[in-house]
């Protein structure tokens, strides 16, 4: 079901008010989660610190899969942010989605390629910053010669790949469940028989929507994880 975007021009730039709205929240809501879960730090941890602490084990434990923790562990609270963010976005648009004289004003930021290749783009640059930083312009650019010198325009393209499939995986699934939603939501209003019939399938999908955006956050992170550790560890 296709709406249109509140999008407004300043000084020749176009801006998507939704994408601004949503990022806002997404912002905000993460924001209170970490500002609740470190208020009242304990030695035996309850509630939402013990939340917090679970996130923070296993965002460790995806960057000891992918590299030393020596190497990793500047990157901890990276990740952390990324996936709680990531999810948090997922997340936004599944409950409902709010349209404004055509205008679809609420929904999953990262149903918008312009966002998820934004972050795409974030990550594979900090992946780079990081790599000169800790090994070395000189150091660093001859990574890209390596095996052969020839190896060079595929290594730049691949850059370029991983950042595209980075990006519009994220995309393509959130806004493909995002889309679904909207379709059973438009039969529940074809009358009783359409709002009967579409209950169940719009619950089940919205469950299935929530475990594929945690998966998708996990990935995400994962494979940010993944990319830093080809740039700064020393066996890669």
């Amino acid at each position: 079901m296709h709406h249109e975007n509140p999008i407004v021009t300043l000084l020749g730039l176009q801006f998507n008010l939704a994408n601004v709205l949503m990022i806002t929240v997404a912002t905000v809501v993460v924001f209170l989660l970490a500002v609740l879960s470190t208020r009242a730090l304990a030695m035996k941890p309850t509630g939402m610190q013990n939340f917090m602490e679970w996130v923070m084990d296993f965002v460790k434990n995806i960057i000891n899969s992918t590299m030393d923790w020596k190497d990793g562990g500047r990157f901890h609270i990276l990740g952390i942010t990324l996936i709680m963010y990531v999810f948090v976005s997922n997340m936004l648009g599944l409950p409902f989605s709010v349209v404004i004289n055509g205008q679809l004003w609420w929904k999953s930021p990262t149903a918008d390629p312009a966002i998820t290749l934004t972050l795409a783009t974030m990550v594979v640059g900090l992946s780079h910053y990081y790599g000169v930083k800790l090994k070395g312009t000189g150091a660093y650019a001859k990574e890209f010669l390596k095996p052969f010198w020839f190896m060079l325009p595929i290594k730049i393209i691949e850059e370029f790949a991983n950042t595209l499939t980075l990006g519009l995986r994220l995309y393509g699934n959130i806004y493909a469940g995002e889309i679904l939603l909207g379709l059973l939501a438009g039969s529940m209003a074809t009358g009783l028989w359409g709002t009967i019939g579409a209950i169940i399938p719009t619950l089940a999908w919205q469950g299935f929507s929530v475990f594929v955006g945690a998966i998708q956050a996990f990935i995400f992170t994962m494979l940010t994880m993944v990319y830093l550790s080809h740039k700064v560890s020393s066996d890669h």
